[in-house]
């Protein structure tokens, strides 16, 4: 059954496989199925190469080809992605926005009573855990717990 289903596509077979796994990756999130729509491709080629019907490249031979560059091109994709780290930058907090504020300067808007106060830095008003201080108090920011600044007298 399998063997009448490739013969039927001829030539074709596996450059529409590579293609559906594309279309897939482009769907799907990842780089997963990029690595299996390759090794179609590269089986598709020699497939033009020895021609549907060689005895040496038959749908046996193409399916354990198929399989095998499959896993080799996703090992070698996986390794080139982890020894790709994150580029050096003169930004690193850039996406971070509460850890780019560390040393911040700012003035208190709402007063820290209790150890919890408000204060506008740049556009935006953020919440303040520190020390007890009066409105107008300048504080700076020593370190950041998720949306919540820590901050004390400057």
């Amino acid at each position: 059954m399998i063997a009448s289903y490739l013969s039927d596509l001829g030539l074709w077979t596996w450059w529409t496989i590579g293609f559906v796994l594309i279309a897939v990756e482009i769907v799907a999130p990842g780089t997963f199925f990029l690595w299996f729509g390759l090794a179609a491709f590269v089986v598709g080629a020699l497939n033009f190469i020895f021609g549907v019907d060689s005895a040496i490249f038959g749908w046996q031979a193409q399916a354990i080809l198929f399989a095998i560059l499959a896993i080799v091109f996703a090992v070698i994709g996986r390794r080139m992605a982890a020894n790709k780290g994150p580029a050096d930058t003169d930004k690193p907090n850039l996406n971070e926005r509460g850890a780019s504020l560390i040393g911040t300067v700012a003035v208190l808007t709402e007063a820290i009573s209790e150890g919890s106060g408000r204060a506008k830095i740049g556009d935006s008003t953020w919440r303040v855990v520190g020390p007890d201080l009066a409105v107008g108090e300048r504080i700076i920011v020593t370190s950041v717990e998720g949306a919540t600044l820590i901050v004390e007298a400057a």
